[in-house]
């Protein structure tokens, strides 16, 4: 039994020595920590294009007879920009041989037709150099900043009848021409195509007479040989601005061979090749951007997406796409290859 009291009371100590040093002294201060919010955005970096260019080539292969742009001249779609040919180009020369037999076969047959049928002919084409020509006006007065102009000038005169503007001076200057005469030549080749038209409908009621079967041949004929000659020509194929002449006057080029640039910078696109297929998927097209140059520090500009690429590449063993941006603002410093950050928001 004492044994076992013994027993008893050490444990009933340990009891109490434990109590007492269970009792806190201070209590510490629970450290906080701060919650992290993944970063979401996407950013991607790539390069400035204009909204749309061309680069242009011949068809044939030949010498630069006639640079008729220089580079930074705007232009509008089908003005002739450079043509090939001269007296020892064979193959100028062969084209303008048969362009000159076809329309001799073409005129043989016209003359034996009937008179009411000849005079379409000739009707059709007086209206088609009329139409052609007040084009070329219309585009002469849009263009060209240096257009002759006369200033009258009225002369205020005291005359036995009282003061009268009895004569006038004219003074010549070059400038712009104005608006009145670009609305006159607007109007002018409305009239010149409506005489077409007419003369056209006339020509297709009379041109299935004699020789009805010769007659879509020859002209066939008459038009392959006009593209050939209209191959040692390019035209712009829309309105724009001559970025680039790579063609030299009286040197030679070959088919296929870039001759000249043109662009439209009317408006900007950027276009960026390093996407990722994690990212691409969070995209959508017109989302908003934020645009920032790299040559325009401190300047941030708005965009949307205008397109995003449904082929695939790769980059450092990346899966990448490519995602065009139109951007909403413009600056004048903005320059065509300039490098861009774009921000997806």
């Amino acid at each position: 039994m004492k044994h076992i009291k013994l027993i008893t009371l050490t444990l009933l100590a340990l009891t109490i020595i434990a109590a007492c040093s269970s009792t806190p002294s201070a209590t510490p201060q629970a450290t906080q920590i701060p919650v992290v919010i993944a970063d979401d955005t996407t950013i991607a970096e790539g390069r400035v294009e204009p909204v749309q260019y061309a680069e242009i080539a011949f068809n044939t292969s030949g010498i630069v007879s006639e640079i008729l742009v220089k580079e930074g001249q705007v232009v509008e779609k089908g003005r002739p920009l450079i043509r090939l040919g001269n007296g020892s180009d064979t193959n100028y020369a062969t084209a303008q041989l048969e362009l000159a037999s076809a329309q001799k076969a073409w005129d043989d047959l016209q003359n034996s037709r009937n008179a009411d049928f000849a005079q379409a002919v000739i009707t059709l084409k007086n209206a088609q150099e009329a139409s052609e020509e007040a084009y070329q006006y219309l585009i002469y007065l849009k263009t060209d900043k240096q257009i002759p102009q006369n200033e009258i000038q009225r002369v205020l005169r005291n005359t036995p009848f009282g003061y009268q503007y009895e004569s006038r001076k004219t003074k010549g200057f070059k400038g712009p021409a104005p608006q009145d005469w670009i609305i006159e030549a607007e109007n002018d080749l409305a009239l010149k195509k409506a005489e077409l038209e007419k003369a056209q409908l006339t020509y297709d009621r009379l041109k299935d007479g004699p020789d009805a079967e010769q007659l879509p041949l020859l002209e066939a004929r008459l038009n392959a040989a006009k593209a050939g000659v209209e191959a040692f020509a390019v035209v712009a194929p829309f309105d724009g601005m001559v970025a680039e002449l790579t063609a030299k006057m009286g040197s030679s080029i070959n088919a296929g061979e870039t001759a000249v640039t043109i662009s439209d910078f009317s408006s900007w696109i950027i276009k960026t090749r390093d996407v990722t297929e994690i990212d691409v998927v969070k995209l959508k097209e017109s989302q908003p951007v934020i645009v920032k140059f790299d040559a325009i520090p401190g300047k941030e500009f708005k965009g949307n997406v205008l397109s995003i690429g449904e082929n695939f590449s790769e980059n450092q063993g990346d899966v990448v796409y490519e995602v065009t941006i139109l951007l909403a603002d413009t600056d004048p410093a903005i320059r065509w290859g300039m490098t861009a950050v774009v921000t997806f928001r």
